[in-house]
């Protein structure tokens, strides 16, 4: 597991791009687990501050319930008609760590895993820039 500035020390080029993603659009989709296990999809906003990628939730949100009783997490970039070119597709998996707050929940999340996904120019095949905190960086070729 690594704070978003451990990630980002790690392999800056792409927790640039994952960043850039990120601050394109300001409403994300973040994957929780229900208290069955299920994954429960919810519109979120995320922050990045102080070297660390922040979430904040209304009091007794599902989504900040679930992250209480499961920190996992997976968060995916928004994405739309009027994303700038050439923008990637961004995704970031790991733990939500509570952290008081008097008036909501917020919780900092630390990265276990992180991906940029793209079409090469000839659009002939995806690329996939992915880190994980065990394996390092590498990058996927497919078809």
């Amino acid at each position: 597991m690594a704070t978003w500035t451990e990630f980002s020390a790690a392999a800056p080029e792409l927790a640039e791009r994952v960043k850039a993603s990120f601050d394109a659009h300001k409403h994300k989709t973040m994957a929780t687990l229900r208290k069955d296990g299920s994954p429960r999809i919810s519109g979120t906003e995320v922050e990045f501050s102080d070297g660390e990628l922040w979430l904040g939730s209304m009091p007794n949100a599902l989504k900040a319930k679930d992250l209480l009783r499961d920190p996992r997490f997976a968060l995916h970039n928004g994405y739309s008609d009027t994303t700038p070119e050439g923008m990637a597709d961004a995704k970031l998996a790991g733990r939500a760590e509570a952290v008081p707050h008097p008036e909501h929940h917020r919780f900092r999340l630390d990265i276990r895993e992180a991906s940029v996904v793209r079409v090469n120019e000839e659009q002939t095949h995806l690329i996939i820039d992915v880190w994980t905190a065990d394996g390092g960086l590498k990058q996927i070729k497919r078809k």
